[in-house]
């Protein structure tokens, strides 16, 4: 489910205001995720490393209902399972999202 949301803080370093970072800057790094360890939103992994002091929390499968991907383009909230399934796509505003995060799933869900 696509939920419309005011404005959210996105942690990390450098982000600007379509959630791109230092790290992950390119025009299809539009995605900022919640971190179920400090229900915080951050731009990558590497800015939560750099400005918490504790490890990163995986989401269980349990929880993949939970409003956790948000779009830095059209400023949407959508759950981890349609951001699984989305193809790449915001549902929302159709904005490309880098596939290339596949590769660091791991890193925030439960596989």
């Amino acid at each position: 489910m696509v939920k419309a949301v005011e404005p959210i803080t996105v942690h990390g370093t450098g982000v600007n205001e379509r959630t791109q970072c230092v790290h992950y800057h390119s025009e299809r790094d539009l995605i900022a995720i919640k971190f179920k360890c400090c229900d915080t939103f951050y731009a990558c992994i590497q800015c939560h490393h750099e400005t918490t002091s504790h490890a990163p929390v995986v989401w269980p499968k349990s929880e993949f209902q939970t409003q956790a991907i948000y779009c830095g383009n059209c400023k949407t909230t959508l759950s981890i399972t349609d951001y699984l399934a989305c193809a790449n796509r915001c549902p929302s505003c159709q904005a490309a999202f880098n596939p290339g995060c596949a590769n660091h799933y791991h890193l925030y869900f439960e596989q």
